[in-house]
């Protein structure tokens, strides 16, 4: 029933059509911009409330136009070009960075009624039917890691086009960052995949929508999965973007701004405003894959209002969430970093997507679960003391040669 595509695309061609396309593409560009100016300035304020200081308070009421006061003053900047920079691969790289994040947001479904029959599809407008969503490909969740992918060519092409050693070592370290944690964030996508059943981010939002208010939660991929892949995709997401306290591309004391260093005026807005739609795409890649996205229970009045109400109630939860990381933790250490990602988030991950597996299997062939669960428990037990204890002889033999 679900994940067959955007109803607005199954059938012919006409001019209705490339209107909603062309509308829904102004919608979601425009939308992701004022949320963007709007992260930077609710970051800002609520930093400062925790920290105890006052943030922006000048520009606007609240100071809620000093993002747009700083993008000004950005533009009219002037626009530098290092002499050994590669000018092509310099004034590309920016591009590199923002467009991945834009494309990601684009198969979010941030709307429609979901469960009670619903499939999630709003309209008649101009006589068709589509999904809240720029873009439904089969494929959706492979964009997503595409962009990913992608994002981290613009972060190493800035600091290599430089011509300079400090944007070189920031981009190194940022690339081997982003790539390490890219490993885990895939392993925790594919035990929703198998959950879920599909690629598709809209019909992994249908098949968590319950029939009724009792039964929305417990279909949640975060109660489904069994919390832990969720957990996984949280850290491994918060590094992916390079957030505190995994911001170890910004680490001024060592290495001045990182990739950023040569650039300046509206290019160097562009990093800085990558950096903050990326924390708004995979806060929302968080709520459409774990929280069910827009699907929720319809209090009271129009069940279309609702939708949106839940998923951006959802959304500010962990912009939230990631502001409050900002302004409490410290920043890791690299080796800690590194660790982290290899040593603890890859293991698990992949344990865990071997236990969900052996379920799925276990259900489809009819396995008691009483039987199928404490063996692969005891099978995750036993590889990871084999893996804890193959770590502590290496961590003593590295002591051992560091004495000597």
């Amino acid at each position: 029933m679900f994940g067959l595509g955007d109803p607005l695309l199954s059938g012919g061609l006409d001019a209705g059509i490339v209107l909603i396309v062309l509308l829904k593409t102004v919608i979601t560009f425009v939308f992701l911009l004022v949320a963007t100016m709007l992260m930077v300035w609710f970051e800002r304020k609520l930093h400062g409330d925790m920290t105890n200081r006052i943030g922006p308070n000048r520009a606007g009421p609240f100071g809620i136009l000093q993002t747009l006061a700083d993008g000004i003053k950005l533009f009219f900047k002037e626009d530098l070009l290092p002499d050994r920079a590669d000018r092509r691969i310099f004034r590309l790289a920016p591009y590199l960075s923002v467009v991945p994040a834009f494309i990601t947001f684009s198969v979010i479904p941030i709307g429609g009624v979901f469960g009670h029959g619903h499939d999630g599809t709003i309209g008649p407008i101009l006589h068709h039917r589509t999904f809240m969503q720029l873009a439904d490909p089969q494929v959706g969740i492979l964009l997503v890691l595409v962009c990913s992918s992608v994002a981290v060519y613009g972060v190493m092409l800035a600091g290599w086009s430089s011509g300079s050693k400090y944007p070189l070592l920031g981009a190194v370290r940022a690339s081997a960052q982003m790539v390490s944690y890219e490993a885990a964030l895939g392993l925790s996508i594919v035990s929703v995949v198998l959950a879920s059943g599909s690629l598709s981010t809209h019909a992994i939002v249908a098949s968590q929508a319950g029939a009724g208010r009792a039964d929305i939660i417990p279909n949640w991929n975060l109660v489904v999965t069994g919390v832990v892949p969720f957990l996984i995709f949280l850290l491994a997401g918060t590094a992916e973007i390079e957030r505190p306290p995994f911001d170890l591309l910004e680490a001024e004391q060592e290495l001045v701004a990182g990739f950023s260093t040569e650039y300046s005026s509206i290019r160097f807005a562009l990093f800085y405003l990558a950096s903050f739609m990326n924390t708004i795409t995979m806060s929302a890649i968080i709520v459409t894959l774990f929280l069910g996205g827009p699907s929720g229970p319809t209090l009271f009045g129009p069940d279309w209002v609702w939708p949106l109400i839940w998923f951006f109630a959802k959304l500010m939860i962990f912009l939230f969430v990631f502001v409050w990381f900002r302004a409490t933790l410290p920043r890791f250490r690299y080796d800690q970093l590194m660790d982290l990602g290899w040593k603890l988030l890859i293991p698990l991950a992949l344990g865990w997507l071997l236990l969900i597996a052996a379920l799925r299997i276990g259900s489809d062939r009819d396995w008691d679960p009483l039987i199928v669960v404490p063996v692969c428990g005891l099978a995750l037990l036993a590889v990871g003391t084999l893996l804890a204890a193959a770590m502590r002889i290496g961590a003593e033999r590295h002591q051992a040669e560091v004495r000597t």
